[in-house]
């Protein structure tokens, strides 16, 4: 057989240009970013796009984006570019020019690729995954794909429950990216020079019978008269009956990203990221990311040092981001707060944590934080307003850790804190949420007591639960719109009601119905994908920003596609689960025992807590054995280097200090 690489295709720059004078933000199409990397066509043997579905503000700044664009450029025989979905202006004037959706790097179609790429973080994506398919000229059904169409990947937190999605995508990777696309681009490569043996067909087998990528198209779903799956199982011979997840181990091999992309537009996060550790045991029973991503792998303070060192000089940025899911949670965060504010002291580099745990923040941590000049305000999660509500969802926090928590960031200066809350969770009631108020009141009285100063601010950021796969309340039943916007409504009255503080706290609410669509995504199965693309063909586009969202649109189009299935929105969503039920991703092996899962459902349903496995006996919730890994934390007894200060830098304008 002769090698079958694809031909270089030619650029739209010329054509797209005088469409980019007519639209809104033109910048965010033109490309040509400090660290963006290109490549000769013929130089590379896997060409990848990587896609985040939505603009460019949101998509840049995504950290797994920009540390698989390091990873696949580093091959040497692979290359990657990005593409992000088109606002309508500009995608109305591209379907009337015929041009396709393009890569932002050499302004290519994006259907001449080897690999399409997608990260799904939110389900409110899926629309724009349609969309994006189709302006590319790419048939959204895989099943009607050909040699002259890409391979379509997806994954991120969505891909561990892809059912919904099945029969637009070709290939799902679950867990940690890093060594998947490197496996992935090899297959892709011997298959390619090989020349294409068996077509697509051939090549989708391949991946599959790995046992580590699914193929959605291998597996039939059957139903039972009920309306539940009654089994999933293999269409082929030699895939597997499960699907396994990637785990990625010794983080410290893998400091990326080195060089991210400066943006030239505006974007949500315009700050250099550092993972300063991957996973969370802390066992919150509502939260998905933190089940999907065990066990806690630690990064050492020297590669933290090192990549904080490389990824500022790469960039001229000016903030660093301390990334993972707890940052506070990491054995060493103290070392590596005050080293870093020690190296770049008087040097206007600010240090910033994700929202954090109300247990884990403390005086040094705050002093630290705050000794770069600029402090914004305090983000705590305190997810639910009482005791037994926190109990519930396993949150292993108290009201006094909470009031430690926001004294020690007022003592250091702190003059607003953010609080994050859920609504609709299991068991709530009214009294749950208020609750909350009252919590924001002793925050507040707490600010004026310890700083002597009236401009002490709390603001409550409350959305409503949606049950997620692999977690505990997979099986429990949502709380539809009415509810949750009832429970919004007797939290607000309760503040309104506080003369004393009410000016003081700022309460920020989604109401019920996105959430709701996002339930009916999040635990659909194959036959929710009917309601995907009846809304896509409707006009659905950018589901997540709420001037685009249209819950009618959604529920009408549910209406249609699902009443002749004998199933509707509710069934999907405020619908409690029996424990065993055949659920759309069981046969996604996430390393979690079923068994354990359920036992925590009832766990909380009883207020019942757990203790975090890093600092207390095995749990037995089944990764580490699954998966033949541990957790892997410190101390890990080094030091950041170099530990000499660094003369101030001069503050940066343009562009190019983003």
């Amino acid at each position: 057989m002769t090698e079958q690489l694809r031909p270089a295709p030619a650029g739209l720059l010329d054509e797209l240009s005088p469409l980019l004078a007519r639209v809104s933000t033109p910048v965010q199409y033109v490309g040509g970013e400090i660290n963006a990397q290109t490549r000769a066509w013929e130089d590379a043997q896997v060409h990848w796009v990587l896609m985040y579905p939505d603009t460019y503000g949101v998509g840049q700044p995504n950290q797994g984006l920009a540390i698989l664009y390091e990873v696949i450029n580093e091959l040497g025989w692979a290359s990657a570019e990005r593409s992000f979905s088109v606002w309508p202006d500009l995608e109305e004037l591209m379907r009337a020019h015929g041009l396709p959706q393009f890569t932002l790097e050499s302004h290519r179609p994006v259907r001449a690729y080897d690999v399409l790429g997608i990260s799904l973080s939110t389900e409110l994506g899926y629309t724009n995954l349609l969309n994006a398919l189709d302006l590319a000229g790419i048939p959204i059904h895989s099943a009607e794909r050909t040699m002259d169409d890409p391979i379509v990947l997806i994954g991120g937190h969505c891909a561990f429950n892809p059912e919904p999605i099945a029969d637009f995508v070709d290939v799902v990777v679950l867990g940690d990216g890093e060594e998947a696309v490197i496996e992935l681009s090899r297959i892709v490569r011997e298959w390619r020079l090989a020349g294409c043996p068996g077509g697509r067909d051939q090549v989708l087998e391949t991946l599959a019978a790995t046992g580590m990528f699914y193929v959605p198209r291998f597996y039939a779903v059957e139903y039972g008269p009920d309306g539940a799956i009654a089994r999933i199982s293999p269409t082929r011979r030699g895939v597997p009956t499960t699907v396994g997840r990637w785990v990625l181990t010794d983080l410290d091999e893998w400091p990326y990203p080195k060089a991210p992309i400066v943006p030239l537009a505006e974007t949500i996060h315009e700050r250099y990221s550092a993972e300063i550790f991957r996973g969370c045991t802390r066992g919150c029973r509502f939260c998905q990311a933190g089940m999907i991503t065990r066990p806690v792998r630690e990064r050492s303070l020297a590669t933290i040092g090192a990549m904080v060192d490389a990824g500022l000089r790469a960039t001229g940025l000016e903030e660093v981001g301390l990334l993972s899911l707890s940052s506070a949670d990491h054995t060493e965060i103290n070392e590596i707060t005050h080293q870093l504010a020690d190296r770049y002291e008087g040097g206007n580099v600010s240090l910033s944590i994700p929202s954090t745990r109300v247990d884990a923040f403390n005086v040094d941590l705050a002093r630290e934080l705050s000794r770069g000049g600029r402090r914004s305000g305090l983000t705590i999660a305190p997810e639910a307003g009482s005791e037994r509500m926190r109990a519930v969802i396993n949150k292993n926090v108290s009201e006094d850790d909470l009031m430690s928590t926001v004294t020690a960031a007022f003592s250091q200066g702190w003059r607003s804190v953010k609080m994050y809350f859920m609504c609709g969770l299991p068991t709530e009631t009214d009294e749950d949420m208020l609750a909350i108020a009252r919590l924001a009141h002793r925050v507040v009285e707490t600010g004026r007591e310890i700083t002597g100063r009236r401009d002490i601010s709390c603001t409550i950021s409350i959305g409503g639960f949606v049950p997620k796969a692999h977690t505990p309340f997979q099986w429990a039943e949502q709380a539809d719109p009415e509810l949750i916007d009832h429970r919004i409504g007797v939290l607000r009255e309760a503040v309104r009601a506080d003369k004393g503080f009410s000016r003081a706290i700022t309460i920020r609410w989604s109401d019920g119905e996105p959430g709701q669509v996002e339930g009916l995504l999040a635990r659909g199965d194959r036959r929710v994908g009917r309601v995907i693309e009846a809304v896509w063909l409707d006009g659905g586009r950018f589901d997540g920003w709420r001037e685009h969202f249209d819950y009618q649109r959604w529920v009408d189009c549910a209406i249609i596609e699902l009443e002749p299935l004998g199933v509707d929105m509710a069934w999907y969503t405020t619908r409690p689960r029996a424990e065993h039920e055949v659920l759309p991703w069981d046969h996604l092996d996430s390393g979690l025992d079923r068994t354990w899962l359920w036992q925590e459902y009832l766990a909380g349903c009883a207020a019942q807590q757990i203790a975090d496995c890093r600092w207390d006996d095995c749990k037995d919730c089944g990764v580490c054995p699954r998966f033949g890994v541990d957790i892997e934390m410190g101390p890990s007894g080094t030091t950041l280097l170099p530990l000499a200060p660094l003369p101030p830098r001069r503050k940066k304008t343009g562009a190019s200090a983003a």
